[in-house]
């Protein structure tokens, strides 16, 4: 998950860390520097040396307002050193249990756990997997798509098949392509049957779709153009536009192609432009 979902939250925990204390604090406790000096560490990408200021941390100062925090930067820390995948897997799993938990740093704690299980599993520890397996129903939806995805690579076809859900909800709902691509590639791998019923289930919903456009004239009461044509047959719609008019949405910085591709991962969504001579253009997808 940390290739796939964003780590601006770890980036943001990591500065406030550091700023936000000194502020608080004209002289920083033991605990607080013992944090300090580990995120100076882990910045410097020194995991051995900072494990020990994390682990001081913990030990000596078990009532520490920095404690949880230490426990998922220790994971941190062990997940970066060779050999240490387990013990890292149980300092992210402690981290997500406690109560003062980070949201964000929870969601890259699961996705570490996905990671160093994945590790272990290939390493020959085949029980490992049900880290994985368990969090295919995890609430976050980021989570549950990268178990799948993850899971997808198992040797074992049987556990990798377990993805199959996850990865198809994943293709019919995510409106992030990338995603979404990820997603089908992954599904080949495992069930290229399970990847053609979609494509073809989407295809069926995409022939009942209609694709409306309607554009209107300064002071005119009815639209001068009026489209409703069915969705597989879009590019025969635009291409009843007149130029005037897609000139017009290019003046204004609007691609045709991306305005239908975000139509068309929105059951609800509405495109409107008021070009400056008092043209009015609607584009919808029902």
């Amino acid at each position: 998950m940390k290739k796939i979902l964003p780590t601006i939250g770890l980036l943001i925990a990591l500065g406030v860390a550091l700023a936000a204390p000194a502020r608080a604090f004209p002289q920083a406790s033991t605990d607080e520097k013992l944090f300090q000096d580990a995120k100076l560490l882990i910045i410097d990408k020194k995991w051995e040396a900072a494990l020990d200021k994390l682990r001081e941390l913990t030990e000596s100062h078990p009532q520490s307002l920095y404690y949880g925090q230490a426990i998922f930067y220790e994971g941190e820390c062990l997940s970066s050193i060779k050999g240490r995948e387990s013990e890292a897997l149980q300092a992210y799993k402690e981290y997500i249990r406690r109560p003062d938990a980070n949201p964000s740093l929870v969601e890259e704690a699961e996705g570490s756990i996905i990671d160093m299980a994945y590790t272990l599993y290939e390493k020959g520890d085949k029980a490992a997997v049900r880290d994985i397996e368990e969090r295919l129903t995890r609430a976050d939806k980021a989570v549950r798509f990268y178990a799948a995805y993850k899971l997808s690579m198992v040797s074992d076809r049987a556990v990798a098949l377990e993805a199959v859900p996850v990865l198809k909800q994943t293709i019919e709902t995510e409106k992030e392509p990338d995603l979404a691509d990820r997603a089908r590639i992954a599904l080949l791998r495992i069930s290229p049957e399970s990847l053609k019923s979609v494509d073809e289930s989407r295809t069926a919903r995409d022939e009942n779709r209609v694709l409306r456009i309607r554009v209107w004239r300064k002071g005119q009461k009815e639209p001068q153009v009026s489209i409703n044509i069915p969705w597989a047959l879009a590019d025969l719609a635009l291409s009843a536009m007149s130029e005037e008019d897609k000139a017009a949405m290019r003046a204004k910085g609007y691609d045709i192609n991306r305005i239908l591709s975000d139509l068309a991962r929105s059951k609800q969504k509405l495109f409107r432009l008021e070009a400056d001579d008092g043209t009015t253009i609607e584009i919808w997808i029902e």
